[in-house]
């Protein structure tokens, strides 16, 4: 059964280590349990749908509650604390085409919108229902997941849009094929998600970003269907596809799904290099992007990500002794960051691409350290989302944002925002500990991946207000340095004040008006995307 207040599946627990108790204390005091309000208690609260009954559409509390939210802290917050004020009126589980356009009709006659629904992973607000105005239909396109077709020859398979990530890979894999496309939120989000946000999977510097690896599929929008034939390439004027991808539900509802698959690598391995300074690391893995080896990911931790890790990875006798290894060596605590470089593909490839890597690294102080904590990286990369769970049930809040920019601007910009996170808590009598990495990296830039975490506060307004200041500042903060307000999370609700600054007064207008040509009616999603 999934956690309906919080990350992935009641049956897997990701637990944070006793020993990193006092660590955590020592950045942000001491941790404040609260007692989570329960599913029983916000079910009762759902008031009575006003919907008329029809039979793709359930109105039953249970599922009204599972899908009022996503996975943002003001989510989490509304749901922990008993405090979700507004549900959708319904949850449809279409099954084809017919139904979805059956649901635009629905709609139109009840005066409602329409909520366009993956796995629920939205951390900017994609899923919530308008907390003013008409009536939501969460559309839950699980049922509609199938593999409808792989073509061997050209290397491309279509799904249903709500394919989940390990059932899309499961389905490819029994085919000797893989999209490998891996976003922390992997083990939920589904394609149609995917391709609606952008989004970017964790060794996209090998799979491709999504919109490298979405060939076309079909759109239904309440004024009629796109039709997106998967080409190999066009030059006949602009790609539709280009509206698909990051239209956030606003458009119409995505279908089906075409993808570039790969046949299964031969080898794939984890490395890890230390780096005496933060700046030797940035310096190796521009000049890794730049020589465009053939890896499959670089993720470069900053100084305090690097020993945050460390600190709460448990196994306190290993890390004790890292800890005075790598000392004695030089890579100190507070400078040494670690890098994690991935290897795909033949294994001669492979091993020619490591060997680059491993050189490059060496010219810039780097010190590997073989394949173990790389494995145990791998091993970990989508458990990591369950600790924050457990953190939260013994009174630390986490939250993420990131960005992507030019190189030129990537050391300056990193410590900017987080010095405005830093800079939003002082005066509040609460403190928070920040650290970044990067990864999914340009020839000509690299995104931004920054973590917050602070504590749990008993009173949710005053916890909803600190984090609005921290969210600001950054958000802010990227603005400033040039940056995309987001490189693989979209916008939803909480990007979109700050979506202007990127796309020019006219820039928005036209997204406007692709909008308004294919709803009309302005039932998809409202108040996501554009406000």
């Amino acid at each position: 059964m999934r956690r309906w207040n919080g990350w992935g599946s009641e049956q897997t627990n990701y637990l944070v280590p006793a020993s990193a108790l006092p660590t955590l204390e020592s950045w942000v005091g001491e941790g404040q349990p609260v007692q989570d309000a329960s599913f029983e208690v916000v079910a009762r609260s759902v008031p009575e749908s006003p919907l008329p009954a029809h039979p793709l559409i359930l109105t039953d509390a249970g599922e009204r509650v599972r899908h009022a939210r996503g996975q943002s802290l003001p989510d989490w917050v509304a749901l922990r604390f008993g405090r979700v004020e507004v549900f959708p009126a319904g949850v449809a589980y279409p099954e084809s085409e017919d139904d979805l356009r059956a649901l635009f009709e629905v709609a139109r006659r009840a005066g409602a919108v329409l909520i366009p629904y993956g796995g629920g992973t939205s951390v900017v607000g994609h899923i919530n229902p308008p907390p003013d105005g008409p009536p939501a239909i969460t559309v839950d396109l699980s049922r509609m997941s199938a593999l409808i077709r792989l073509d061997e020859t050209s290397r491309l398979a279509t799904f249903g849009a709500g394919v989940r990530g390990p059932n899309l890979e499961a389905a490819l894999r029994a085919h000797g094929f893989i999209m490998g496309h891996y976003p922390q939120s992997f083990e939920l989000s589904t394609l149609g998600g995917w391709i609606a946000t952008r989004s970017s999977g964790q060794q996209s510097y090998y799979y491709g970003r999504i919109e490298q690896t979405f060939a076309g599929g079909r759109l239904i929008t309440p004024a009629g269907e796109i039709e997106m034939l998967p080409h190999p390439a066009s030059g006949a004027g602009p790609d539709i596809r280009q509206l698909a991808l990051g239209s956030e539900g606003r458009l119409g509802i995505i279908s089906q799904a075409t993808v570039r698959v790969t046949r299964l690598p031969e080898v794939e391995r984890f490395y890890a290099i230390f780096f005496r300074e933060w700046e030797d690391g940035v310096a190796a893995i521009r000049e890794m992007a730049q020589a465009r080896l053939p890896l499959s990911m670089l993720r470069l931790s900053n100084p305090v990500e690097t020993d945050s890790t460390l600190a709460l990875a448990g196994r306190q006798d290993m890390v004790s002794l890292a800890h005075r290894g790598l000392g004695a060596l030089g890579y100190h605590r507070g400078h040494r960051c670690l890098l994690i470089v991935g290897v795909t593909g033949q294994a001669a490839r492979v091993g020619a691409a490591w060997r680059a890597a491993r050189g490059i690294a060496r010219r810039h102080g780097g010190l590997p350290t073989g394949t173990y904590m790389g494995n145990q990286w791998a091993k970990s990369r989508f458990l990591s989302p369950y600790l924050r769970n457990s953190l939260w049930e013994i009174g630390y809040a986490v939250d993420t944002l990131e960005t992507a920019l030019p190189w030129a601007g990537a050391i300056p910009a990193v410590e900017a925002i987080q010095d405005a996170i830093r800079g939003a808590m002082q005066g509040t009598g609460e403190r928070v500990h920040v650290f970044a990495h990067l990864s999914h990296l340009y020839e000509t830039g690299t995104s931004i991946y920054v973590t917050y975490l602070f504590r749990v506060l008993r009173d949710p307004d005053r916890m909803l207000e600190l984090w609005r200041g921290m969210k600001h500042a950054a958000s802010e903060a990227i603005v400033r340095h040039g940056g995309t307000i987001s490189h693989q999370h979209g916008v939803g609700t909480d990007h979109a004040p700050y979506l202007s600054a990127e796309k020019g007064v006219l820039g928005m207008a036209l997204i406007g008006d692709a909008i308004r040509r294919c709803d009309p009616d302005g039932i998809m999603n409202p108040g996501k995307l554009l406000t």
